[in-house]
């Protein structure tokens, strides 16, 4: 049982390795994309959380199923933030009146 959850802890930490290799990779310009990407899955793991609060399992359940709650909606709500930032940089300004097209 004990190489179980070595070989668990070791696909996690090269999982954490190779998932920070591949964000560093990524060019500014798919930032965006990726952001709404994460975006989506946080909600997944939102509702997830949701379930887990609402279920009538134990006390501590429900505790860190708050917390979990708390967590994803802070990360969803703070993505969809940087998103629109992001997306506002790309924004062309405003042409003034009688500028030639």
């Amino acid at each position: 049982m004990a190489s179980l959850e070595i070989i668990q802890l070791y696909v996690f930490i090269l999982a954490g390795f190779v998932g920070f290799f591949v964000i560093t990779k990524v060019p500014s310009l798919l930032h965006t994309p990726l952001m709404s990407a994460t975006n989506a899955i946080s909600a997944i793991s939102l509702v997830g959380a949701l379930v887990v609060a609402g279920g009538e399992w134990s006390r501590l359940a429900s505790i860190l199923g708050f917390i979990a709650v708390a967590s994803a909606t802070l990360n969803v709500v703070g993505g969809f933030i940087i998103t629109d930032r992001m997306l506002k940089m790309f924004k062309r300004a405003p042409r003034a009146e009688g500028a030639k097209k």
